[in-house]
């Protein structure tokens, strides 16, 4: 893949932890990325019953996180479009807005097998590459058995890489192996919750300012347990 492919790694970020910047940073190396935007879901359609920060804290905390993280960066453009944020639509508008730039969606293989529910979730090879990082112990095998069972959806072809797949217009589908970080922003908010520390799985700069918004927290994700 050529250097100036530029990663976008969608997710609703609540919060942002240091598994999200650390699986970004894994697969920018392996795929020799330009950079990486991170594109937080202003409306997510698949957890619209989950308690989510509003969207300017959310990135606010996607700005702290990547600070100081070469090539990474923030791109807010969710929050500028109505209805829900489909992958599809962002993708599309990056497109038209930045012609001469290639892009490289991120997804984690937990949101694989969830893949064909989004919207032409299976088409999204042909706006886009695709890399999906390994998380939870999953792997080469379970990607492998996802993508023989929807390559023809996909128009993908097998390459004598187990890893990678050819999609239409040239581009790739990746199966990209990280560094197993069992973090999860639900695990965040829970240790949060029972005044746990979330020391280490958050950055310091993140955390700093989830405890100087203690209050709005709780009126979001629950009323927060005495240390």
């Amino acid at each position: 893949m050529p250097q100036s492919l530029i990663g976008i790694f969608g997710g609703t970020f609540n919060p942002v932890h240091v598994g999200h910047v650390r699986a970004a940073i894994e697969v920018a190396e392996a795929l020799g990325l330009g950079g990486v935007e991170f594109v937080p879901a202003a409306r997510p359609p698949h957890k619209c019953g989950e308690p989510m920060l509003d969207f300017p804290f959310r990135e606010k905390l996607c700005r702290l996180a990547v600070r100081g993280v070469p090539g990474f960066s923030v791109n807010p453009m969710e929050a500028g479009r109505p209805g829900p944020s489909y992958t599809w639509d962002t993708l599309e508008a990056l497109g038209r807005e930045r012609p001469d730039t290639a892009f490289c969606f991120i997804l984690g293989q937990a949101d694989l097998p969830q893949l064909p529910t989004w919207k032409n979730g299976l088409a999204l090879g042909r706006l886009a590459h695709l890399a999906v990082h390994s998380r939870e112990g999953q792997g080469l095998e379970a990607f492998a058995a996802f993508m023989r069972a929807h390559a023809p959806v996909m128009e993908a072809a097998p390459t004598a890489d187990p890893a990678r797949w050819k999609l239409p217009q040239g581009r790739n589908m990746t199966f990209v192996p990280i560094t197993r970080l069992d973090v999860s922003a639900s695990d965040v908010r829970e240790r949060w919750r029972r005044g746990r520390r979330i020391h280490g799985l958050v950055a310091e700069a993140v955390r700093h300012e989830l405890e100087n918004h203690a209050e709005a927290l709780e009126a979001v994700w629950g009323r927060r347990d005495p240390a």
